[in-house]
């Protein structure tokens, strides 16, 4: 069997859609499967779509083939003003929808590559949905294209341009129950269908303590992991934050890690700490010392971070409308659920009185995490799906 996933960059990228498809990719290599990538010049998704980092060729990545095709240029301006009317919700029309894909990252190098050598493949996996690798991509070889969607309950997935990919490819891998049914409601999907999660290396290590005297952090904290930017609601996080602790007389604080620009209020920067970007094991070790979690962003397919955390024994606070980590907690009963500010207090309040309980949930996380989501299983669901396709 050999088979190529198609993504618009790839590397040593943490988090999202690009850390999942290298992941997979290579644990699918080690247990057998040829596996390739194909992909542009472009560095990532914070570079400039119309640059090529990399050389144009193949390569070799962690024992992975990786094709790379040079991007062609692109009108930036006329795209981020259509994709800033997306970004607030607002609708726009079938022509602004044209010239939003036209204009999205796209080269013909690479889909001329897919039809030219199309029959040397078992299938194509493309990841994610929206950009045009995969848009344009998908529609060379349906009867063996599936996509990893990454869905969310957001305005890109209701642009009718999106349909017939949806609709024509053989079939779609969900990370979860709550995103499959979010594409069936938005789609009319005929392809083949499963839900896979996404594989987690469960045999980790973590110290906390380590983490409190390499950081001289002794109080409880919150821990936010991830890109800080409004998409994943830490404007929103921070600010709950500040409200409680107007009205608490605890020593709680709030620790951000991760990459982004971060605002946090002059009268509560001694509450909150923002570390940056810090090393995997640092990573993990913040996860064993935290008292809790927070992911509050809504537009998840899976969440990385809610995962990592329960594998370090900490339970997790998400918000209610992410329909994804909330059914994680539920499932999981690893952690809760707030829609508001007065029942983000009532959590913090209730993670914070009840610590057998909150050890509790910790475990049910783990053990969560360990039963669905190790990669001797997902690599598993992944060959057998395959087979059959």
């Amino acid at each position: 069997m050999k088979i190529a996933f198609v993504i618009p960059w790839y590397g040593d990228i943490p988090g999202g859609a690009e850390s999942e498809c290298k992941n997979t990719a290579e644990h699918l290599s080690r247990n057998g499967i040829e596996v390739e990538i194909i992909t542009t010049c472009v560095k990532e998704f914070n570079s400039d779509w119309s640059s090529n980092y990399y050389e144009a060729g193949v390569s070799q990545l962690q024992g992975v083939v990786v094709r790379r095709f040079k991007v062609r240029g692109r009108n930036t301006e006329l795209f981020d003003r259509i994709n800033s009317k997306l970004m607030r919700n607002q609708k726009v029309s079938p022509q602004e929808e044209r010239i939003y894909i036209e204009e999205m990252i796209r080269s013909e190098d690479l889909s001329n590559y897919i039809k030219n050598h199309g029959s040397e493949y078992d299938c194509f996996l493309f990841i994610p949905y929206m950009f045009g690798t995969t848009f344009y991509g998908a529609q060379i070889h349906p009867e063996k294209s599936y996509l990893i969607p990454c869905l969310h309950d957001e305005s890109y997935a209701y642009m009718d341009i999106y349909k017939g990919m949806f609709q024509n490819v053989a079939g779609l891998i969900f990370h979860a129950e709550s995103e499959a049914k979010l594409a069936n409601n938005i789609f009319n999907i005929k392809g083949r269908q499963i839900v896979l999660g996404e594989g987690m290396d469960t045999d980790i290590s973590f110290d906390a303590k380590r983490f409190r005297e390499k950081y001289g952090i002794s109080d409880d904290f919150i821990l936010y992991a991830g890109r800080r930017e409004p998409g994943k609601n830490t404007p929103l996080l921070i600010d709950f934050f500040c409200k409680y602790k107007s009205c608490s007389q605890n020593e709680l604080k709030l620790v951000l890690i991760g990459s982004g620009d971060v605002s946090i209020p002059e009268k509560f920067k001694k509450d909150i700490i923002d570390l940056g970007f810090v090393s995997k094991q640092d990573k993990y070790d913040s996860f064993a010392a935290a008292s809790l979690l927070c992911q509050p962003s809504i537009n998840e397919s899976f969440s990385i971070v809610i995962m990592e955390s329960w594998l370090c024994l900490t339970p997790v606070l998400v918000h209610s409308n992410c329909a994804v980590t909330k059914d994680h907690c539920i499932k999981s009963n690893g952690g809760l659920y707030f829609k508001d500010f007065e029942e983000f207090e009532g959590c913090l309040n209730f993670f914070l009185n009840n610590p057998r309980l909150r050890e509790k949930m910790a475990t049910n996380g783990n053990k969560y995490v360990e039963e669905n989501f190790d990669w001797g299983r997902i690599v598993e669901k992944y060959i057998r799906f395959l087979e059959e396709a």
